[in-house]
């Protein structure tokens, strides 16, 4: 399924979660592994080094890129270096848009806070600019990334990018032979008691079941068998993240339409914030590339 596979990596960050994670799909799918550190031509990195100009990051990025290299290596998987400069976020789209990455492997730290949710991370900014599939995984020593993929949950509310999404994570259970989960959250969380009272259960859910068939209906033309079906009610992220702490789910696989803007960097969306706070390994699948 993976031919290539992009991990950026970090200065200053232990990702050697992630990248055991990413260096056991390299293994399953017989991938190769881009190592790529982005010196930030943000920040001001060219010093003097006895006669020499050199750019200190890229020094750096060098040292990083090559430590990195030393753990796939041990790991046995097939992998490549590169150092270049630029803005993190665009730089990495760019760079996997350039040379055709199959997927971008990301961690994210869960912060949170205002100064979080306003600047956000690079992670959060790739997941919303690229047009590849983005697996971002956090790096909680607390939490344990499971692979192969043994239950894949599969979040729809309906729209097209939920419907692309789920295809995606319907060829990816065929391929590992795992368990699909369906959920569909009714988002009556804003509503008050006096006007959900008012609202059946079946005309609250009837949109949700109708998602989730379309979804049941793919599955059943890719064969897979293994397929539950789950109706939340209450706030999407919340009841899918309490829906992957209670059911043993290895992976989340969401869509997103990839907005701009300043509403979006307000607002977020349940693909950002998963990618946040979900405590599994979540795939978010874009627009279509063109």
């Amino acid at each position: 399924m993976y031919d290539s596979i992009l991990l950026p990596i970090e200065d200053g960050t232990d990702q050697s979660r992630v990248m055991h994670h990413v260096s056991e799909i390299a293994h399953w799918s017989g991938a190769t592994v881009q190592l790529l550190y982005v010196a930030n031509t943000n920040r001001d990195s060219v010093t003097v080094v006895g006669r020499d100009v050199v750019d200190a990051l890229e020094q750096e990025g060098k040292r990083i890129v090559e430590e990195a290299g030393k753990t796939l290596e041990t790991l046995g998987v097939d992998y490549d270096t590169d150092v270049v400069q630029g803005n993190p976020a665009p730089t990495i789209v760019e760079y996997a848009d350039q040379y055709d990455y199959d997927l971008i492997a990301m961690p994210t730290h869960g912060r949170q806070g205002l100064a979080r949710s306003f600047y956000g991370s690079v992670t959060e900014k790739v997941v919303r600019l690229s047009d590849r599939p983005v697996l971002a995984a956090r790096m909680d020593p607390d939490e344990t990334l499971v692979f192969p993929y043994e239950r894949i949950l599969l979040p729809t509310d309906g729209s097209e990018a939920s419907k692309r999404a789920a295809r995606y994570g319907l060829d990816l259970a065929v391929a590992l032979d795992a368990t699909v989960d369906i959920l569909s959250v009714v988002d009556d969380s804003s509503l008050g008691p006096d006007i959900r009272s008012m609202i059946s259960s079946g005309e609250s859910e009837r949109g949700a079941t109708e998602a989730i068939d379309a979804i049941v209906s793919e599955a059943n033309d890719r064969g897979v068998s293994n397929v539950n079906e789950h109706i939340e009610h209450g706030a999407p992220a919340a009841e899918i993240r309490s829906f992957v702490e209670e059911n043993d789910v290895h992976a989340v696989v969401l869509g997103t339409t990839g907005k701009s803007g300043v509403d979006r960097i307000l607002l977020g969306s349940v693909a950002e914030e998963m990618v946040r706070t979900a405590p599994v390994p979540v795939l978010t699948i874009s627009r279509p590339q063109a």
